[in-house]
């Protein structure tokens, strides 16, 4: 009785099968084609991805900038690309993209600050107040811009350090660029003792700053008494140079400058403190 009833059940998903066949045929056929632009979508998207990269850095195009929009269009692409199997497989698009509208409002609700940094992201590269490769201080934090992405940006401190910045908090700060400009300033505070003889200290510096091949003559070169603190007179030097060159500027001077002033005998201030001793308690003499 049981082998009479299996067989039975096997006549009968025969014929099943039998009448369904395009049916079936169908389901497979759409399968397949979802399964095949599913991997083609994503193959695709990555291929155009890297093209877009690289088309983009040989136009001469900021790294920043490239590698940004590259990564929009591999999302871009893979969103279409699950779209379109979703309707191959039969499913109604439309209530797809309702319920994934929906869905990311309720994400964009409870994500808010990433979505800030995502589109403080998008400012940063449209608006490009920094490059890879710049030195910059944002929210307090400076270093050389290694990257730009959607949601941060990583920069590299001087002493080989990594902090990733989200991008809200640059947007939302200062942003001092110093490498942007081809030229810098140099300022410079030179300290002597109240006895230096003021013209003999400027003719000093002003030589020492003149002999430097590196500054830039044509923007002039300022060197003036700018303070009298107590314990000693405050020169203030500025001149210019490359700003790739300006640390090395800065060092060279100032030890230049001492130099100088020690050859020309000029005296260094010193602190100095006056002390008055008074005998209150003395009696009188008798």
């Amino acid at each position: 009785m049981k082998e009479l009833n299996i067989t039975d059940e096997v006549d009968r998903a025969g014929e099943w099968l039998v009448k369904n066949q395009g049916l079936l045929t169908e389901y497979a056929v759409n399968i397949i084609s979802a399964a095949v632009l599913l991997i083609t979508g994503l193959i695709l998207a990555r291929l155009v991805s890297a093209a877009l990269e690289r088309v983009l850095s040989r136009r001469g195009i900021d790294v920043t900038v490239s590698g940004f929009l590259a990564v929009m269009v591999r999302y871009a692409i893979v969103a279409f690309t699950v779209i379109a199997v979703l309707g191959r497989l039969g499913v109604q698009t439309a209530s797809v993209i309702a319920v994934m509208g929906a869905a990311g409002l309720a994400v964009g609700l409870a994500l808010q600050g990433s979505l800030s940094n995502f589109a403080a992201g998008v400012l940063l590269v449209t608006l490009r107040p920094l490059r890879t490769g710049e030195f910059v201080d944002v929210g307090g934090v400076a270093g050389m811009v290694d990257r730009v992405s959607i949601f941060s940006t990583t920069l590299r401190t001087p002493d080989n350090k990594i902090i990733i910045v989200p991008n809200g908090k640059i947007i939302a700060g200062d942003i001092i660029n110093f490498s942007r400009e081809p030229r810098r300033r140099v300022d410079i505070t030179v300290s002597v003792a109240w006895s230096a003889d003021i013209e003999q200290v400027k003719r000093v510096v002003s030589d020492v700053v003149t002999a430097d091949v590196r500054i830039i003559q044509e923007n002039g070169i300022t060197v003036r008494l700018n303070e009298m603190a107590p314990p000693a007179l405050n020169f203030v030097v500025r001149c210019w140079t490359d700003t790739a060159l300006y640390w090395d500027v800065w060092f060279d001077l100032t030890e230049a400058i001492k130099r100088g002033l020690d050859d020309n005998g000029i005296p260094a201030p010193r602190p100095q403190m006056d002390v008055s001793i008074r005998n209150a308690g003395q009696e009188p003499a008798r």
